[in-house]
């Protein structure tokens, strides 16, 4: 049983006691298969022969996220097998690691006999794919690399519940599962590369065991542990703000995915609902994690979808982009996400004044026993004024640079009648 399966099963911890780790390891013995026996020459004609040249950039794109992905993957797991609790648990992780270098080996392989990359090494595949990798996917999978030495030195369960919630839920079932599907739909509507076809169905299986493995481990290590409940918490609310950038399609041209017939809502949509979905079988649905709200309250996975693409556009999450745009629609985008993004004022009123050097000014009002306002506009009596550039608003705001430190180095002048310096925090996002 699959954990699509026992997601309906009844409540959210029956669907995870509804996993052994024992029949997980006995599905890895049952679905093995090798990398290395796929015969790629069908595949390699129909890629220079029935491929355009576009849908050859398209799927090449893609297809290097996931080949350095599962490359990644592979080697940051050995510390995971030793921070497990249980002989099972280090059982399974062994077998993770066996498929992620499978995995690994199937699209080096591919990258080299089909798209002509490399030399036939890993590391000359890797190499040629590396400036295909986006902003967002180089942040997640550069925090896996800290998280792995982090839990090298660290085993405790809140530590262990933080690293595979990064890579069981975010990276395995937010972002890899949805692409495979992707990727898997529309090779089969088309009938194309089959034996690429079948190395991604192949690798979906696998991934199916893992992210139900790290559902379980979930449940059994971290649900009922305040401490571990906060860890998964904090990684969740540091690593999200990067999802809505790692499939960013060069120039923004969104025919990278929609020549195979999927909009980047599609994709994202699904990885939400997994993401939620996953943490609830794992009996912490993500709006009772402690702390601040990871996710804007109240929208549907299709609308945080929708907004996480025009959020990075608009220069508040991803990367600092040179000339973020300064319409109106784009600021009024930003302000509106800053305002959801507050945290809990304890029914304390609050007015801002940014000030800002270079586009129209706004104003912030937190409003007891209501929702947080924000419109254009100036508010001669605000209890914070804060002076700044939009560009500068825009790093502070999405988490690049540390309001603090654009304090002293000037690029935020806060001015705070003095009953309102204990609630500049507030203004500046809880982030103060």
């Amino acid at each position: 049983m699959s954990l699509n399966d026992v997601q309906t099963a009844g409540s959210p911890q029956k669907a995870a006691d509804l996993i052994s780790y024992e029949d997980l390891y006995a599905r890895w013995e049952q679905g093995n298969w090798s990398a290395t026996e796929l015969d790629f020459a069908e595949d390699a004609r129909q890629w220079r022969e029935e491929l355009t040249d576009f849908e050859r950039k398209a799927a090449l794109w893609n297809y290097a996220l996931f080949f350095w992905g599962e490359d990644a993957v592979a080697d940051n797991l050995s510390p995971y097998i030793d921070a497990a609790p249980l002989e099972e648990q280090k059982y399974f992780l062994t077998t993770q690691q066996v498929d992620e270098a499978r995995h690994a080996v199937f699209f080096k392989r591919f990258m080299h006999e089909v798209c002509g990359l490399g030399n036939g090494t890993a590391a000359s595949g890797l190499n040629a794919i590396r400036p295909e990798l986006t902003w967002g996917f180089r942040k997640v999978f550069d925090r896996l690399d800290t998280m792995a030495d982090e839990l090298r030195k660290d085993r405790s369960p809140a530590k262990l519940s933080a690293a595979v919630t990064l890579y069981h839920m975010v990276i395995e079932a937010t972002l890899a599962q949805p692409g495979q599907h992707f990727i898997t739909a529309y090779l089969e509507q088309r009938g194309i590369l089959p034996a690429f076809r079948e190395g991604m169905t192949q690798i979906a299986r696998d991934e199916q065991r893992h992210i139900a493995f790290g559902v379980k481990l979930l449940a059994d290590v971290a649900s009922e542990d305040p401490r571990c409940r906060r860890a998964v918490a904090d990684l969740l609310r540091e690593v999200t703000p990067w999802g809505a950038a790692v499939l960013q399609p060069p120039d923004w041209d969104r025919r990278y995915t929609e020549v195979f017939g999927f909009s980047l809502e599609d994709i994202g949509e699904e990885g939400v609902t997994s993401l939620q979905t996953k943490l609830r079988s794992a009996g912490m649905p993500i709006d009772e994690l402690p702390g601040p709200a990871i996710l804007p309250q109240g929208e549907t996975p299709r609308e945080l979808a929708t907004r996480g693409p025009l959020l990075v556009q608009a220069g508040l999450l991803g990367e600092r982009q040179a000339a973020p745009p300064k319409d109106a629609a784009s600021i009024e985008l930003v302000m509106d996400a800053v305002r959801r993004g507050l945290p809990e004022t304890n029914g304390t009123a609050l007015s801002v004044q940014f000030a800002f050097s270079d586009v129209e000014p706004w104003v912030l009002r937190l409003v007891p026993g209501g929702d947080p306002v924000v419109e254009r506009g100036r508010e001669p009596r605000a209890d914070v004024t804060l002076r700044t550039s939009w560009d500068d608003w825009l790093d502070v705001a999405g988490a690049r640079v540390n309001p603090g430190h654009a304090i002293m180095r000037g690029r935020l002048k806060p001015r705070a009648r003095l009953s309102a310096l204990k609630l500049l925090p507030a203004a500046l996002g809880g982030r103060g």
